[in-house]
């Protein structure tokens, strides 16, 4: 669910795409790894569930695409090729290594056994976890996807469905339904794009396997734990790559940490139990912090001559003071508390909406780490109560930069001195201000927006 790092971010498949599309410093669930990871897009690299054998073969024909057998773009050590390999011929050995760690987590010897019989490394996850993916959606193009007609009314159909689900999670929690109906939506497309991947067994490949292994390893066992206590049975947990499981995409450590048995049938079931899936959803967002009664955010004009150097998240400001800046609901409606802490963000810098973020923007981006998809969820929720589109329109006319581009716009403003960081084409809080002093440093409007106008403005210095 959304911790996954909370940790890495299935925000790899292309839950990098968020972050990449806000210029969001945060990768997406999946590629980390934590909770809630956007099978929407993860679904996009994560190819079957067999394992491919150490050395990269064809195709078969409708089959899933082997393993590359190429080094990891990260250039770690541990995903070079020859390593990947090393490790693979090793697997079996790694898996029966990590029995005694099982035991004192109090698996049973023959539940082990059980559930590891017939593993095998899933060598086609060692290119998902290093991909680095040609971005190629803007913004609201990613919003234009995930908040469309037809997923608004199956989440109507949802919280009509299991409305006395939603109203127990609701009291117990204190969490808007609307809010873990949207989460639901957008991860898995309401139970329909879940992932197909065994998660005992991708797990185990990275626990043994590449740059992540002490990591994935507490994945791995606690996969076991679950299967082990009966609260899921192993064809349940099925998924992403990177090991999220269910409607709203569980890691394995999130569910131990956040899953509820909340119609006291003595299993935690996320997959196949409404009343646990939105009762543990809602317990995820609560245990984060979730404030009731508020909202994410709002949408904001932004006057004339605004300094975007307030646009940052480390600004925060009480709702008084951003309105002493100048700022105003798009709606024309009056904000409901003043003294609340806001932060600014734009992610299209001054040719389209601004929006002040509230607690529980920040709690959504726990669950996933991207701008982009906290945004996509808290919009969604709204649209789901019932509320309108944004007022403000995008700028639809503006071409997105290719990654080459954007690796070209780090290293002009790295020879100017702006940018301190090393170059890869994927653009964090770092390159949002070195983009922001390189614009002020030539009388622009200092939005941090990465455009081509400013790409070709470095161009021309």
């Amino acid at each position: 669910m959304g911790v996954m790092e909370r940790a890495m971010n299935n925000r790899a498949a292309a839950i990098i795409i968020a972050a990449a599309l806000l210029c969001s410093s945060g990768q997406s669930q999946a590629q980390s790894p934590g909770n809630g990871v956007s099978n929407f897009f993860g679904n996009i690299f994560s190819g079957p569930k067999s394992g491919p054998t150490a050395q990269a073969a064809p195709n078969p024909e409708g089959g899933p695409p082997p393993w590359s057998g190429e080094d990891g773009a990260s250039g770690h050590p541990l995903m070079t090729a020859a390593a990947i390999r090393q490790a693979a011929a090793n697997f079996q050995n790694c898996v029966a290594s990590m029995w005694p760690d099982a035991a004192r987590r109090n698996i049973t010897q023959q539940n082990f056994e059980r559930f590891t019989a017939g593993l095998e490394p899933d060598l086609r996850i060692m290119d998902l976890m290093d991909s680095q993916p040609e971005f190629t959606k803007a913004i609201w193009d990613y919003l234009d996807i995930l908040v469309n007609d037809n997923r608004l009314a199956k989440g109507r159909e949802i919280l009509a469905t299991y409305k006395p689900q939603f109203d127990a999670a609701e009291k117990a929690s204190g969490v808007d339904r609307y809010a873990i109906a949207s989460i639901w939506g957008i991860e898995s497309n309401y139970s329909t794009q879940m992932g197909d991947r065994n998660v005992v067994n991708s797990t185990a490949t990275l626990a043994c396997i590449g740059r992540r292994q002490a990591y994935f390893k507490d994945e791995f066992l606690t996969a076991l734990e679950i299967l082990n206590r009966g609260d899921l049975r192993p064809e349940q947990m099925r998924g992403s790559w990177a090991g999220a499981f269910g409607p709203t995409q569980f890691m394995p450590t999130a569910f131990k940490r956040y899953a509820v048995d909340a119609d006291g049938d003595g299993r935690r079931d996320v997959v196949d139990n409404a009343a646990d899936l939105i009762a543990s959803t809602a317990n995820n967002l609560k245990k984060d912090g979730w404030q009731t009664g508020r909202s994410w955010g709002y949408e904001v004009v932004l006057p004339e001559g605004f300094n975007f150097m307030l646009a940052d998240k480390s600004k925060a400001m009480t709702i008084a003071q951003w309105q002493s800046q100048g700022l105003k609901r798009a709606d024309g409606k009056p904000f409901p508390d003043s003294t609340e802490k806001a932060y600014l963000l734009a992610p299209a810098g001054t040719q389209g909406p601004g929006f002040l973020m509230l607690q529980n923007f920040r709690v959504i981006m726990k669950y996933n780490p991207a701008e982009a998809y906290a945004l996509a969820i808290g919009h969604f929720a709204d649209r789901l109560r019932g509320g309108p589109a944004f007022v403000q329109p995008w700028p639809r006319q503006e071409r997105v930069l290719s990654r080459a581009e954007r690796l070209e716009l780090q290293q002009l403003l790295a020879q100017r001195g702006f940018y301190r960081g090393t170059p890869d084409g994927q653009f964090g809080g770092q390159t949002r201000e070195a983009l922001r002093n390189f614009q002020a440093s030539i009388g622009a409007p200092a939005d941090g927006f990465a455009s081509s106008d400013v790409l070709e403005r470095l161009r021309g210095r």
